[in-house]
């Protein structure tokens, strides 16, 4: 199964690489095709000169008025905008996400609703990350561009204990850790340019290394069986083919996008045992609205969701692994403050339990 997937990925690769190197040539075409239409127009100058009357195109459209608010697609991690041909874009980001639960254990059994026979216990745990990155685009066609993205991670976790009758936490734990994450790396090209009402579809392909920390590589404290430092990786590499469509009506836009993320297995000892881990595939998908408010200003609204598969090892699920789901609310404000320079924010609100309760989000896109 594992092969079939990978083939088709490498097909998929292969495909978005063909296209984009026969846009690359197109566009060479296109520049040739520039010098040819100013001798054209030398040419129908002189026959207007003479009082001859050139031939006109029949049925050219006119071009399609781009919305500007394309731009509020930066509230997801993956935007619309393409880098026009031999720019680069340089985005720095800063990233915040707070995850807090309560959970009650009962150690014992309940003989009626009202009436509890054991132990009650329970456990407060608090998790904060915060991600600095720094991601680079280049235009390598104005309809392909490759990317690459350096984060690097800090999180700190802790969670406290109190058992029935206590009046003061009995059990206390906290751990950190900061390092760089899992660089990332892909390309992206639009396959069509709609010359009136339509939508943009954009393909996209991105890998993420295992450059991070990960918990294989932390120490677990024998006492609690926790990890004393906090991984800054998944440790494993994943390959996420993606499709975005973008539909401007301004002053408006809708956008939305589908993806599926595959990790690649590998080796790791747990509990001493030497095993054949996957972390388990993740389908997401996701779309807004968003408006442009003026020349400079834009809001948007959207939700990101992500199926997380079960773990398994040696191809079978661990009973202890459940189908996951991740669901966010974004609420996003883009402005574009000089020529080539903009800043977006975005709001995040968990919608389900294993989504963090805040997330905060902060991209200052700069053209070069």
């Amino acid at each position: 199964m594992s092969l079939i997937k990978i083939t088709l990925f490498a097909s998929f690769l292969f495909a978005i690489a063909s296209v984009a190197f026969g846009e690359m040539a197109t566009q060479d075409k296109s520049d040739s095709g520039k010098t040819e239409a100013k001798d054209r127009k030398a040419v129908s100058k002189s026959a207007k000169e003479e009082g001859q009357t050139p031939a006109q195109p029949v049925g050219t459209p006119p071009p399609r008025k781009e919305s500007k608010a394309i731009e509020a697609t930066a509230i997801f991690e993956q935007s619309g905008i393409l880098t026009p041909r031999g720019k680069f874009v340089f985005e720095p980001s800063l990233q915040y996400a707070n995850s807090s639960s309560n959970r009650v254990a009962v150690v014992g059994y309940t003989v009626i609703p009202s009436f509890i026979v054991g132990a009650i216990e329970v456990k407060e745990v608090e998790d904060n990350s915060l991600v600095a990155a720094l991601g680079i685009r280049y235009g390598i066609t104005n309809r392909f561009e490759a990317e690459v993205k350096v984060p690097y991670v800090y999180r700190s976790d802790s969670s406290s204990t109190v058992s029935e009758g206590a009046q003061v936490p009995d059990k206390v734990f906290s751990a950190d850790g900061n390092d760089i994450g899992d660089v990332e790396f892909g390309v992206r090209y639009q396959i069509n340019q709609p010359s009136g009402d339509g939508a943009y579809f954009i393909a996209g392909l991105r890998a993420k290394s295992n450059t991070g920390k990960d918990s294989f590589e932390v120490a677990i404290d024998p006492v609690t069986n926790l990890a004393t430092e906090l991984p800054t990786g998944s440790g494993f590499w994943a390959i996420q083919p993606s499709i975005t469509a973008i539909y401007p009506s301004d002053p408006a836009v809708l956008f939305g996008s589908i993806s599926y993320l595959y990790n690649v297995e590998r080796n790791a000892t747990i509990g001493g045992v030497k095993s054949r881990i996957d972390p388990g595939d993740i389908i997401g998908f996701n779309f807004g609205l968003g408006f442009a408010l003026n020349e400079r200003t834009s809001l948007s609204i959207g939700y990101d969701h992500s199926v997380v598969g079960r773990v398994k090892a040696n191809g079978t699920p661990l009973p202890t692994s459940l189908v996951t789901q991740v669901g966010i609310l974004l609420i996003g404000y883009s402005f574009k403050y000089g020529e080539k320079n903009s800043l977006s924010i975005s709001l995040g609100a968990g919608l389900t339990e294993s989504a963090p309760d805040v997330q905060l989000t902060l991209r200052v896109p700069m053209t070069l």
